[in-house]
């Protein structure tokens, strides 16, 4: 019975070291899934912020080469609709971006018990 009791104790510590070594590995996995999805959501912003200063840029060369009120208010009209185009396509982005990560930590801590687990 000893010797039973003893090949347990000794399997007892290399099963909890494995448990821990996957859950390491399952935590750096989604450490550096999200640190990619992260710079390139920060790629994508950079470029949206980017694209946000040329609107505005063009409303202004536009207002200063205009001759009437209503060649100003039709310039201003137009970057107005872009904007609002942009604010909607900024919305989705994020509920993407959003989802692509939620998706990730679930996968990465679904794998993590699996392993862990099993």
């Amino acid at each position: 019975m000893d010797t039973k009791s003893s090949g347990a104790a000794g399997a007892a510590p290399e099963s909890f070291l494995k448990f821990g070594r996957d859950q390491t590995e399952a935590t750096l996995g989604i450490q550096k899934e999200l640190l990619e999805a992260y710079e390139q959501a920060s790629r994508a912003w950079l470029a949206r912020i980017q694209s946000e200063l040329e609107l505005w840029s063009d409303l202004a060369t536009k207002l200063t080469a205009t001759r009437s009120i209503p060649d100003a208010l039709g310039a201003y009209q137009e970057s107005v609709a872009q904007r609002l185009q942009m604010a909607t396509d900024d919305g989705r982005r994020m509920a993407t971006e959003c989802q692509e990560i939620m998706d990730k930590i679930t996968r990465s801590l679904t794998k993590g018990w699996q392993g862990g687990g099993g």
